[in-house]
């Protein structure tokens, strides 16, 4: 079965395992080392059983643990050519470079027992990708850090089985509140992050071509509550109809520590 746990989602980090058999795959490594260590403990995984690193961009709040971790697990990291280009101008490490593999934004690769495939997201980054992970018993989408819904991304989202949904920011929140005005451009642009109605707007479709579990993530610290992402997402998906209870899963990642676990199987998710 496969199985997904965020070990944590917000402006302040982000990482997450899937899991199938033996396969245990980490997406991005947005927390310390020693975190993302006590985390995968918990689920019963040792980093150096990590059987790959994926990489959906560069900003410190998703490869900021990279460095020390890549040293401890040695798994090889998966990630576009800009990416792995502007982490090692940064780090200038090249124990961590020989684990680097380059993978073409829309293409995939065979892990173990999970098909990983990436699909550009618009996203103020270099080579800024979500990732598509299929394994026995359905396929995890994560489409976090994106400042609308391309076609690609609908079609990357279209039919999982579960939806990491970026829900940022209350835009009301983000014109009134303390930022300056470069970086309030740069977060409700097209380049920037999905505020809460765009994210609700993703999950619909998402649910309206079959998905049957919704995790809303990477939440800003500042800008938002879980509960006015959750708030926004399922006000949408009760006017399509949906009941919360039967026809979808509706949660809200934590910033920090491990979220549920979801095992996906039988096209259903069993939390």
């Amino acid at each position: 079965m496969l199985t997904f746990t965020t070990l944590a989602s917000g402006s302040l980090g982000n990482a997450a395992l899937v899991s199938c058999g033996g396969t245990h795959i980490l997406l991005d490594a947005g927390i310390s080392a020693k975190r993302i260590t006590a985390g995968l403990a918990e689920l019963g995984v040792k980093p150096h059983q990590l059987s790959a690193i994926l990489l959906t961009h560069e900003h410190s709040d998703h490869v900021s643990g990279l460095r020390v971790l890549s040293k401890k697990a040695g798994a090889p990291i998966y990630a576009t050519r800009p990416t792995l280009r502007e982490w090692y101008k940064r780090n200038r490490c090249d124990e961590v470079k020989d684990l680097f593999r380059p993978q073409e934004a829309g293409t995939g690769v065979q892990i173990g027992a999970l098909w990983a495939e990436s699909f550009p997201t618009p996203h103020d980054a270099a080579g800024s990708v979500g990732w598509s992970i299929a394994g026995e018993g359905g396929r995890v989408v994560l489409c976090t850090d994106l400042g609308c819904a391309t076609e690609p991304v609908r079609r990357a989202v279209a039919g999982c089985d579960l939806l990491v949904c970026e829900s940022n920011h209350d835009v009301d929140w983000v014109k009134s509140g303390p930022y300056p005005y470069y970086l309030k451009q740069r977060i409700l642009g097209n380049c920037g992050h999905l505020s809460n109605e765009a994210g609700a707007e993703l999950a619909a479709f998402a649910v309206e071509s079959g998905t049957k579990t919704v995790v809303l993530a990477h939440l800003s610290q500042t800008n938002n509550t879980p509960a006015r992402a959750y708030d926004a997402a399922a006000l949408r998906l009760l006017a399509m109809g949906c009941d919360l209870e039967r026809d979808v899963s509706l949660s809200v990642a934590p910033a920090a520590g491990l979220g549920r676990t979801f095992v996906l199987g039988k096209g259903a998710v069993v939390c």
